[in-house]
């Protein structure tokens, strides 16, 4: 195995730990930004490695249509391909199953997808996913796996939860540098807990360097989001790194961590960015609105980041609609805000402040007491007392349950 897994300080289930790669070595909890085609939009290595980003996911089905695997080999690989030094995670295509279903043919060969660039039918089966992310040579990836969204019910769950079963074998067989990358299984399963069960423990049997928990940020409501993460968490080995695929959401990697994963992965950062909203710790802060003209403040006062010592609200209210600039200084704020979550996270589990830590980022989400019951739920499985930052929930009217739209009032 090409990595090193080393767990530095624990909270009940929470842990921190030092996750050894061959470019970088890391510390979780982290959240990865996804460079879907080998970039961060609007932003530039050099930036990344100055907000502490570790890893950067890229997209195997985007970067196979262009520029290519074969190109991307040829010139050194991804890392030196887009002037990244530190570690990558690829995905495996299976997502596209979900992203582009009216596109795609799912058999057990493979997935037929039709190219949204030119039309052509595109084979990806197992064997040629992993080919693929040999040649892009990130240090994390990811097994081709059947996804299946957690909003669908019936036979379809089993079968893909089976498949992915049968995938992974022969993503193990076409894996030709386990001495230089990761292959990470992904447990499938959709809602039912006997699927996720025996998906958990087909995977673990593999011995593989690291698990994933896949098929979830789908729609799925939070009750039942948490519980398959709490399920999956509990039977995953312990000295395994474990990555909640598709969530970027501050409140649920706060959850997720102190349920016992690791790693995360979102578009949601930079892509609110991109439609002028701002990550603040008391939830969101939407700088297209009008209060924003004349608002000489920075986007947040307490945040230390390049955007936030130097541009106004303001500026960046003026810059939102009309310029690039606007998305480029909202990207970077976000992101910082995901890495700064992530350094928070670990150094209060080392520290053994993990309980006050969650407190106080409940409290300035939730200044009335409103935390969500499925995070209260969550809270009391994970052994950690937040009842000094909850009111009653017969005394809290019209609760609010999307929580990552919580918009700070001026």
């Amino acid at each position: 195995m090409a990595l090193r897994f080393e767990i530095l300080g624990r909270f009940n289930r929470a842990r921190a730990a030092q996750l050894i790669l061959p470019h970088y070595e890391c510390q979780t909890p982290l959240f990865m930004p996804v460079g879907t085609q080998g970039t961060i939009k609007g932003l530039t290595t050099h930036q990344l490695e100055d907000i502490g980003c570790q890893i950067i996911l890229g997209n195997t089905y985007h970067l196979a249509l262009r520029p290519t695997s074969e190109l991307i080999d040829e010139l050194g690989g991804l890392h030196k391909f887009m002037n990244w030094p530190r570690a990558l995670l690829t995905d495996s295509g299976g997502f596209q199953m979900v992203s582009l279903l009216h596109l795609a043919d799912i058999t057990e060969k493979g997935v037929t997808f039709q190219s949204p660039v030119d039309g052509k039918p595109m084979l990806l089966t197992p064997e040629e996913s992993i080919q693929i992310q040999n040649r892009i040579g990130a240090d994390i990836i990811m097994a081709l796996d059947d996804v299946v969204r957690t909003t669908i019910t019936g036979p379809r769950i089993e079968e893909a939860m089976y498949r992915t079963l049968r995938w992974i074998d022969r993503c193990i067989a076409a894996h030709k540098r386990p001495h230089e990358q990761n292959l990470f299984g992904i447990v499938q399963g959709g809602l039912d807990p006997v699927l996720r069960d025996i998906c958990v423990r087909g995977l673990v049997e593999r011995n593989l360097p690291g698990y994933a928990i896949g098929g979830l940020a789908g729609g799925e409501d939070k009750d039942s989001f948490w519980r398959v993460v709490a399920q999956c968490t509990a039977a995953l080995p312990e000295h395994k790194p474990r990555y909640v695929m598709g969530v970027g959401y501050p409140l649920d990697i706060v959850v997720c961590s102190a349920l016992g994963a690791d790693m995360y992965d979102c578009v949601y950062p930079t892509r609110t960015a991109r439609f002028g909203t701002a990550l603040v710790p008391e939830g969101v802060l939407k700088l297209k609105h009008k209060a924003m003209e004349d608002d000489m403040r920075p986007i947040d006062p307490t945040c230390d980041c390049m955007v936030c010592k130097t541009y106004t609200r303001a500026y960046i209210h003026c810059l939102v609609t009309k310029d690039a600039m606007g998305s480029q200084l909202l990207s970077y704020h976000n992101l910082y805000y995901m890495m700064k979550l992530s350094r928070d996270l670990h150094s209060s589990i080392v520290e053994g402040r993990f309980p006050e830590f969650v407190c106080q980022f409940l409290q300035k989400m939730f200044p009335q007491g409103d935390v969500p019951e499925w995070v209260c739920n969550a809270m009391e499985v994970a052994g950690i007392d937040i009842s000094s930052c909850c009111a009653p929930f017969s005394s809290i009217p019209n609760k609010v349950e999307d929580t990552q739209n919580l918009e700070v009032k001026e």
